[in-house]
C-alpha cells in the first residue's frame, strides 16, 4: 500500500508548513481532517480542494459537499474521491481552501511516495510541523509549554543585548558595565 507524504504550506508564509502522510486509498475527507488537525483549526466550515499545476492555478474542484455556487464542471466529492485517484504527477499539487468567509488557503504538494508504512503511525498522520500556525479566530495566548518551545526553537533572547530595563543606570549616570570596569581598576590598584 502506497503512503503519500504531502507538505501543506500556509499560503501567506511558506516558512509555515506541516507534513502529513496518508494512504493512497484514503479519501480527501481524511486529508481535509488531518490538515485541520495539523493547523489546530476546527471543522465547522466549508472546504474544498482544487487540483493544481506547477503554477498553483486552480483546476478541478474536490469539495466537501456541493455548495450553492456556480461550477464550470460539477465538483468531485471528498467522501467519494480516493487521494490516489487524483495523483497524476510525482509532484502533484492541490490548493486547499477552508472557511470561504475567512478564505484560509493552503498549498498542498506531494513530496514523497513510499511503499512502506511507518511502524506505529496511524494514517492519516502529521509527521512534521514547522513554524507557528496562524490562529483561526484571531490572536490566542501562547502560554506554558508552547511558549517555552518557541523560545527554545527561535532563541527569542538573541539580539536583545544593549537593551536594558528602565532604571538600570547608576545614580550618576554610570552604567553597570562602567561600574564594573571602575571597580576592577580600583581592585587592581589595591592588590599592588
Amino acid at each position: 500500500m502506497a503512503i503519500l507524504k504531502f507538505r501543506v504550506y500556509f499560503e501567506e508564509d511558506d516558512s509555515i508548513y506541516r507534513d502529513v502522510a496518508v494512504r493512497h486509498t484514503q479519501t480527501f475527507v481524511q486529508l481535509h481532517q488531518i490538515i485541520l488537525k495539523a493547523y489546530e483549526f476546527d471543522s465547522k466550515h466549508q472546504a474544498t480542494f482544487y487540483r493544481s499545476n506547477d503554477n498553483w492555478q486552480r483546476g478541478r474542484e474536490i469539495s466537501l459537499e456541493k455548495y450553492d455556487k456556480p461550477y464550470k464542471v460539477p465538483p468531485l466529492l471528498m467522501t467519494e474521491t480516493n487521494i490516489g485517484s487524483e495523483i497524476f504527477d510525482p509532484n502533484q499539487k492541490f490548493i486547499y481552501v477552508y472557511d470561504f468567509v475567512k478564505n484560509w488557503s493552503f498549498l498542498v504538494e506531494l513530496i514523497n511516495v513510499s511503499k512502506e508504512e511507518g511502524g506505529k503511525l496511524e494514517y492519516p498522520a502529521v509527521i512534521k510541523s514547522e513554524g507557528i500556525p496562524p490562529s483561526q479566530y484571531g490572536t490566542k495566548g501562547i502560554v506554558g509549554d508552547k511558549l517555552t518551545e518557541i523560545e527554545e526553537k527561535y532563541d527569542l533572547t538573541k539580539g536583545t543585548e544593549g537593551f536594558g530595563e528602565e532604571g538600570e543606570e547608576g545614580e550618576e549616570g554610570e552604567t553597570d558595565q562602567e561600574e564594573e570596569e571602575n571597580g576592577e581598576e580600583a581592585g587592581g590598584e589595591e592588590e599592588l
